[in-house]
Formats: C-alpha cells, structure tokens, sequence
C-alpha cells in the first residue's frame, strides 16, 4: 500500500505471495485475493446462480489458502489449484444436507439446481469425473475454462495467463488423454 490508502501495484508471483501467505502475511493473502477473486467470483457465478453462494465458496477458498496454503505443491498453476478449490467448495455448498429422515425415503427436488449444477455434480463420481482428476492441473484447467466454461481459446488464454497457442496444446494433449482413460 501506498501511504495515500492506494493499492500498489505488486510484482510478486502468486507462489512467492503463497510463500508470503505461509509466513502469515495477510498482505500477501489481500493480493492473492484481489488478483484472482474477479475471475473466480466469474466462473464460479456461471456454475451457480444463487451469488450468496458463489461468495461462500469463494470466501471458503481463500479461507483454506490461509489456513494451508502449502498445499499447492509448486506444481502447476495457482489459478488452477484455486479453481479446483472454488468448484468443489461450491459444489458442496449447493448439496444440500439431509435429514435422516430424508435419507430414510423422502424425495429431495433437485428442481432448484440448474440443469449445468446438476451435470456438474453428478460427473465428479464418474469415469470422466475420474479421467479429469488425473489430468495434470495445467490440462485441467484448459478443459475446464474451454469445455465447462465454454469459453474461447483466447478467453481461456486471457483467464490463465497463457498464451493461445499454449492453450491450443494443451487441449489437444488433454483429448488424448481422457481418450486413452476412457477406452
């Protein structure tokens, strides 16, 4: 911060603020947060409509990167390993708990979710569900932001941070592998 009260811009990468973050550095944490809550409050609102939501899921990502932030491995990219944190934090958020008695027969309306939200997770305990999980983040995250998203290759490119061509690439790495672990 500036001492005007206006935010500096920062030139550290998003491991050296989760380094920061593990030294518990809220500054560090308020950067990572400002950097990468935009476009995660965006994905995420496309999955779920119901924004009190959406904000849960994201206060509970950035919850559990403070809490842990050593769990990003250094292995791929932070905005993936936030993404698959946002998704099934919000995923868990839109399964609503049942009562025994519910659990005993009752019939739970799936009515509220959307058609996508239902899609969505239902495939997580799926072959595909499976085959995904195994990609490497970085193919993940391609698949995700192309395939569930819909978005563009230059929209997903601008999302990750990477250049068209890479996301090109590695879509077409990501097809043969969830072709080989599907066959």
């Amino acid at each position: 911060m500036s001492s005007d009260g206006n935010r500096a811009a920062t030139t550290a990468s998003d491991a050296e603020l989760l380094a920061a973050i593990a030294e518990a550095d809220r500054n560090a944490l308020r950067e990572l947060f400002l950097r990468h809550e935009p476009w995660l409050a965006a994905r995420l609102s496309r999955r779920c409509s119901d924004l009190t939501i959406v904000d849960q899921a994201i206060q509970d990502t950035f919850l559990a990167v403070w809490r842990k932030p050593a769990a990003w491995r250094g292995q791929g990219e932070v905005a993936a390993w936030l993404w698959g944190m946002g998704i099934r934090l919000l995923l868990h958020h839109l399964r609503p708990r049942l009562s025994v008695a519910e659990r005993l027969g009752r019939l739970r309306s799936e009515d509220a979710l959307s058609a996508e939200e239902q899609v969505l997770a239902r495939i997580e305990h799926t072959d595909v569900g499976a085959a995904l999980m195994r990609l490497s983040p970085e193919l993940r995250a391609v698949v995700e932001a192309v395939v569930l998203d819909g978005l563009s290759t230059r929209e997903a490119a601008a999302l990750l941070g990477i250049p068209s061509g890479t996301v090109k690439s590695r879509m077409s790495r990501a097809r043969c592998e969830l072709r080989e672990a599907l066959l």
